[in-house]
């Protein structure tokens, strides 16, 4: 009996792993293999309300989610423990069908999926018209890691598509924060049968590691979600520093305009090496042949990156600091020049 997973689960971050296969203590790693902002949000003190009490859902933070991702109102807007929490209990909430998950996109869907007994098929983005078959698809947009974007009039077009079939779309924009055109974004659409969209703090405003998201949809579902999920899922400390950040716009557009330059510094160095780049503010990808021999030499130089073996590809973040930045680009630089060597030993 073969006990592999059909969708294996994989993430970046995974630090104590790199340090344990390189020999290379992990405080000296350079870990690029992640798309979350290195330049988070400036948190500030948590009060000593916040950890006494527990949270409130009166507190206003579903509108000032709601206000800030362009919902409806806060009735269309649940916070949860991260989208992780949404992405493991929604496909539960869901009738049973055919799901298109593209082959190659956040590694967390399809198995969510084929636990709840939903039948799990690759979907084709290239094509205007979804297949007859599928009742569900699942769009990361824009997608990681391979930075396709989908515009918002294409995604209404296949909503509608399968609304008309009694399915759904689920619209995950983790990253959607940080591009240039926050118009494609089907928040301000969720009051419509068949449509969710996850939202996460986490990339754009690099707070990760509180561990809170939020789900746009109809308020039936998200009723049904909550019930699901229980009570207190966002802790008070999270609340704080989301709110926080939610309404600081002048630090958001000014980490845009900076993530927006740094993205293309990102592409700009692969790409002098001769590696095929497809990037979003926040990460670059490259579907390249010479990828795992990338990620190899990198990696000898303490450089972490996050290898896509099955598709043959590498996805690598932002440095934080112009001191990283300078160890990237010379390791990088070394990295091409070994590997250009070898090849044409």
């Amino acid at each position: 009996m073969n006990d592999t997973p059909a969708h294996p689960i994989t993430h970046g971050g995974n630090l104590h792993e790199a340090a344990r296969l390189y020999r290379i203590p992990y405080g000296q790693w350079l870990d690029l293999s992640t798309g979350i902002n290195p330049h988070g949000y400036p948190v500030s003190p948590v009060p000593a309300d916040a950890w006494r009490r527990l949270p409130d859902d009166g507190d206003g933070f579903a509108a000032l989610a709601a206000r800030y991702y362009g919902a409806p109102d806060a009735s269309h807007v649940l916070p949860v423990a991260g989208s992780q929490a949404a992405i493991r209990a929604l496909p539960a909430l869901l009738p049973r069908a055919t799901v298109g998950i593209a082959p190659l996109t956040y590694s967390e869907y399809a198995p969510a999926f084929e636990r709840a007994g939903h039948r799990v098929v690759p979907l084709d983005t290239t094509h205007a018209t979804l297949p007859d078959a599928l009742n569900h698809a699942v769009i990361v947009n824009p997608n990681n890691p391979t930075a396709a974007y989908a515009g918002a009039q294409t995604l209404l077009d296949w909503h509608a598509q399968l609304r008309a079939r009694g399915g759904t779309l689920l619209v995950d924009e983790a990253f959607a924060d940080a591009m240039p055109a926050p118009s494609a974004s089907l928040a301000s659409c969720v009051a419509q049968p068949g449509l969710i969209v996850l939202r996460s703090p986490g990339k754009f405003f690099g707070l990760a590691g509180v561990r809170a998201g939020f789900v746009l949809a109809q308020p039936a579902l998200l009723d049904t979600l909550r019930e699901t999920l229980g009570a207190w899922t966002v802790s008070g400390p999270a609340r704080h520093a989301v709110s926080a950040a939610l309404v600081d716009t002048q630090w958001q557009q000014q980490m845009r305009v900076r993530v927006a330059s740094e993205g293309e510094r990102l592409a700009s160095l692969l790409r002098a090496q001769r590696f095929i780049v497809q990037a979003t503010p926040l990460f670059a990808w490259t579907p390249d042949a010479r990828a795992a021999a990338l990620h190899r030499a990198l990696a000898t130089r303490g450089i972490w990156t996050r290898l896509f073996a099955q598709s043959a590809s590498v996805r690598v973040g932002l440095p934080a600091s112009e001191d990283d930045w300078s160890r990237f680009e010379r390791a990088l630089a070394q990295s091409a020049s070994e590997i250009d060597t070898h090849d044409t030993r």
